[in-house]
């Protein structure tokens, strides 16, 4: 039973009673008894639970906490400053507010006094004084390298990311923001590039993003090699836009929302396109600007007439970066079409240039020149090197014998078949194709002259359908091929160069687990290589023009993979000469040359790259007497001039007058090798080669790369020599890496 609470019953509760509720116990509590029984009869008495609490008075007074206790809990809340929850985060942990500005001075990204930092930027020293002074907000901070990408650079590579640094931000040349990264192949310049981009998007000196956006254009075949490579370095901190194929409605709206986008921290800053595409859209992207532009294999901007050129000019951008490994590949006025792109000016207009820089050189290189005007292309050399290496970093492929195995290159004289030899000389004499060059231009049909002819070296499969037809040069041509002769099948014996093929693959095959690659010119000989491919049961994958990029891009990296069967990659060097890494193989082929000496370069340095683990052999496949030995005398003649611009060597021997041009359509069929002969060897008396001593000094400038051997080395099987000696002349074997080093 309850007991009132009201203020009259309390009241007498407290005078007729001492005892309290608290003191009460269920045992102790007197017992009821019984209606009817004799003992006393009680009054009723009230049972309280010993499980309820005792009622409280009700007041109009708060209920209060312990504010000791309150108080000590905020203080211990106070008392731990915020950290962000990232593990080795060394940044600023002070009781910095979130969404409140950061007082005090400003900081670098990364730390420059940590064990082999890069550090691209050094603000200048400020004495105590002047720290008083000075504006906190405004003092310019440290730019480093992130250590994620500093810890993978090579010497090479770091020196390389400065420089690229220092002439994007116009600290090497005041008012002009390029440069050209031509270092040869597989010297990392994708990485390098890499590291500059990400440089500038994250840091500055004035502790804030450099630039917003970069734009990298390159070949089709290369833009998802440019992906896979900024996914493979920055691990997924950044997520590049590349655009390889779509609709044209698709691509514009891609690029639109690119341009479009603006802020410290955009959410696509990368941009990678193919010049193709790019030309075809360049209307989109020159609505707005961005920070940086690469332009990968830039040697594509060589014409700046070009619809490429115009369209990369016109972007709204003074940072450029001009990526070749070739910066000249026929004459100086292409090369001042690459310096003009990056910085525009430092050369003055190309009128001037010619007049100022190249007719002198190009006169003092003559073989006919006078001693004056020899020393007068001498000073004008000198002075345009001194005017482009300011915004030129140039390392050569000898740095990657430190890292990469032994390389070497054999050029391989391969004597023309009776059948070549026949058809060679009847088109020389029905066409008469040296007759029709005047004063060293060239007609259309004289090149088409040399078309078939360099075909007729490859195969005379390549040219049969022309005598059959009796082109002009092929008349009754027909009747000198074998009786029954077809198409459908390869025959090898009729080609020197295809015989010579035949030989290499068959013993590499049956004597190691090397792979090969087999570069070409022209797709016609590619059909060529798979007819021999099918009947010599090799298995193999093809590369050329008419493959998807998205296809190209998963076929390399099916073959480079150790547990692939195929054994032969088949290319075409217009396709897919650039950039490609095919380090799954260590043997290349190349079977015809380029004008260009850089194109074959470029094809040739496919299998020598980072990753590589095995010796490189390259062997490069000319015909004895013809015109694809004066292909490689031109290309020397170019490469000794890009040698005396571009790597500033001295003394490089002047081997032909321009006038020898007409040479082309001539064959000399008793000669072991006419390029032998033009270079005027002093190293062999009365045909035999003499050992030169370790400097070279016995040697002209352009053979102390190189040694020959009439021995033909390059296959040590014994069986197979005398077949070989049978189809090869000579051969130019260049000395490798470790060579030159005078490890061996």
């Amino acid at each position: 039973m309850r007991r009132s609470l009201a203020p009259s019953q309390l009241a007498k509760r407290k005078q007729g009673s001492s005892s309290d509720d608290e003191d009460w116990h269920p045992d102790d509590a007197p017992k009821r008894r019984k209606p009817g029984t004799n003992s006393q009869v009680q009054s009723w008495e009230t049972f309280i639970s010993p499980f309820r609490k005792p009622l409280a008075q009700l007041t109009n007074r708060p209920v209060c906490l312990d504010s000791s206790k309150h108080e000590a809990f905020i203080r211990s809340i106070l008392s731990k400053p915020f950290k962000v929850p990232i593990p080795n985060y060394k940044g600023a942990l002070g009781i910095r507010a979130l969404g409140i500005k950061k007082a005090g001075v400003r900081r670098a990204l990364h730390d420059p006094f940590e064990d082999g930092a890069l550090v691209l930027y050094e603000p200048p020293p400020l004495s105590a004084h002047d720290l008083l002074k000075v504006d906190k907000e405004k003092v310019p901070v440290h730019v480093v390298v992130d250590p994620v990408l500093c810890r993978i650079l090579r010497p090479h590579q770091r020196e390389g990311v400065k420089f690229l640094w220092e002439c994007v931000t116009g600290r090497r040349i005041p008012g002009s923001d390029g440069c050209i990264m031509a270092d040869e192949m597989g010297l990392g310049k994708t990485l390098q590039c890499i590291t500059l981009m990400w440089t500038l998007l994250r840091q500055s000196p004035d502790a804030k993003p450099e630039i917003e956006k970069a734009v990298v254009v390159s070949p089709s075949s290369l833009v998802k090699n440019w992906y896979n490579e900024v996914g493979k370095w920055l691990g997924g901190r950044i997520e590049p836009l590349a655009i390889d194929g779509g609709s044209k409605d698709e691509i514009d709206r891609k690029l639109a929302g690119f341009m479009s986008q603006h802020g410290s921290r955009v959410p696509t800053p990368i941009l990678i396109i193919s010049y193709e595409t790019f030309r075809l859209h360049a209307e989109v992207l020159h609505k707005g600007s961005v920070g940086l532009v690469i332009c990968d294999e830039g040697h594509r901007l060589k014409n700046s007439e070009n619809q490429t050129y115009q369209a990369l000019n016109s972007l709204k951008t003074t940072r450029r970066v001009l990526i070749s490994g070739t910066p000249i590949q026929n004459d100086l006025l292409e090369y001042f079409s690459l310096v003009h792109f990056v910085n525009a000016g430092i050369l003055g207009t190309a009128q001037e240039f010619k007049k100022r820089f190249e007719i002198p050189i190009l006169k003092g290189r003559d073989a006919d020149a006078s001693p004056s005007d020899r020393l007068k292309g001498e000073e004008k050399l000198k002075e345009l090197i001194s005017v482009v290496n300011r915004c030129l970093i140039r390392r050569t492929s000898d740095i990657l014998s430190k890292y990469l195995p032994v390389k070497i290159e054999q050029v391989v004289c391969c004597r023309l078949t009776p059948l070549q030899t026949e058809l060679y000389k009847r088109f020389l004499k029905q066409a008469m194709p040296a007759e029709e060059l005047n004063e060293g231009k060239m007609s259309v049909s004289s090149l088409s002259s040399i078309t078939s002819l360099k075909k007729l070296c490859n195969h005379p499969a390549l040219i049969y359908e022309k005598c059959v037809e009796e082109e002009e040069g092929f008349e009754g041509a027909v009747d000198l091929f074998p009786p029954g002769y077809s198409t459908k099948s390869v025959e090898p014996q009729l080609s020197g160069k295809m015989l010579v093929l035949d030989y290499i693959l068959a013993l590499t095959r049956s004597s190691s687990n090397d792979k090969v690659v087999l570069v070409s010119n022209y797709t016609q000989t590619l059909d060529l290589f798979e007819k021999l491919c099918r009947t010599r049961r090799y298995l193999y994958v093809r590369l050329d023009g008419t493959m998807s990029i998205k296809k190209r891009a998963k076929i390399v990296e099916r073959f480079n993979s150790p547990s692939s069967p195929e054994f032969i990659f088949m290319l075409s060097s217009k396709a897919g000469g650039c950039g490609l890494n095919l380090i799954g193989a260590n043997r290349l082929v190349m079977f015809d040359p380029d004008w260009n000496p850089a194109n074959d370069e470029q094809a040739m340095a496919r299998v020598w790259r980072d990753g590589q683990k095995k010796t490189c052999y390259i062997y490069r496949l000319l015909s004895t007497g013809t015109i694809e030995e004066k292909i490689l005398q031109r290309q020397t003649h170019k490469k000794a001039l890009s040698s005396c611009v571009v790597d500033e060597e001295q003394d490089v021997e002047r081997h032909f007058s321009i006038g020898e041009l007409k040479e082309l359509f001539t064959l000399n069929e008793v000669t072991t090798s006419d390029t032998h002969d033009k270079f005027k060897c002093r190293r062999c008396v009365n045909g035999h080669q003499v050992r030169p001593p370790p400097d070279g000094s016995d040697c002209t400038s352009d053979l102390s790369q190189w040694n020959h051997c009439a021995d033909k080395r390059g296959l040590q099987d014994s069986a197979l020599y005398s077949a070989w000696d049978a189809a090869v002349s000579f051969v130019f074997h260049q000395r490798s890496h470790e060579e030159q080093r005078g490890v061996l």
